[in-house]
């Protein structure tokens, strides 16, 4: 049996059956299926169980939980028991928010978003977050982890320079990954996912490359094989 590649695809769909659908899709190409905030809002942690069927497929809860420490930890406690592989939140609710989510998570392993791959360094200024965006990566990469963080979201521009900081240990998951000629949508810095593994990353976050294709469970299969010639082995000259 084939190696499922290290991508979590986005399910962003209108409705519940879609979202299962296209995990029953592409469950045999990848590792992981991402959970967004729009689609656990609307049908609640019966989403989790929906999009897992009868697979062993890791689940990653994106909910980006950005509160105050007591109230992420309650939070944190709540959707443990669903066991995602992975839930978000931001890194910029600090140390002590942090080390809540990562004191209540259970078996999921916590994973702090740093800078939106939205946002261009213009938008940083604005909010009156100190960049480049490389640079204010790279801080709250390292104050996250000093919060036991055991992964980190960024873009797959700074995650070279995101895992010089951090070491080999870390979780590093990318968004902003598009294969070569799809449209950026709204996503400000991006990479090919050749590029993206190549830097370091550890699980690419496709969505509409994958899912807006007419059969995603053969986009899945055609970016997957691409990534595993990437890791394959070179025979010796």
């Amino acid at each position: 049996m084939t190696a499922a590649a290290p991508i979590a695809v986005a399910l962003d769909a209108p409705d519940l059956e879609t979202a299962a659908r296209w995990a029953t899709l592409v469950t045999p190409h990848v590792t992981t299926v991402k959970v967004g905030l729009e689609l656990y809002l609307r049908y609640g942690p019966d989403v989790v169980a929906s999009v897992r069927g009868a697979t062993r497929v890791q689940v990653f809860l994106d909910l980006k939980l950005h509160d105050i420490p007591a109230t992420v930890a309650g939070a944190t406690r709540a959707v443990a028991r669903l066991k995602p592989a992975f839930l978000t939140v931001h890194a910029t609710g600090g140390e002590a928010m942090i080390r809540a989510a990562v004191e209540n998570a259970g078996t999921a392993k916590i994973a702090a978003v740093t800078v939106l791959t939205s946002l261009r360094d213009g938008d940083l200024d604005a909010l009156g977050l100190a960049g480049p965006a490389s640079d204010a990566v790279r801080r709250l990469a390292v104050l996250a982890v000093d919060a036991g963080a055991q992964a980190l979201v960024c873009s797959p521009q700074e995650a070279n320079a995101v895992r010089a900081e951090v070491g080999p240990d870390i979780t590093l998951i990318t968004p902003g990954v598009r294969p070569s000629g799809s449209a950026t949508q709204d996503q400000a810095r991006v990479a090919t996912p050749e590029e993206a593994l190549e830097a370091g990353a550890d699980l690419l976050v496709i969505g509409r490359p994958i899912t807006g294709a007419p059969d995603p469970g053969a986009a899945a299969a055609a970016i997957a094989a691409v990534l595993r010639r990437l890791s394959r082995p070179q025979p010796l000259a």
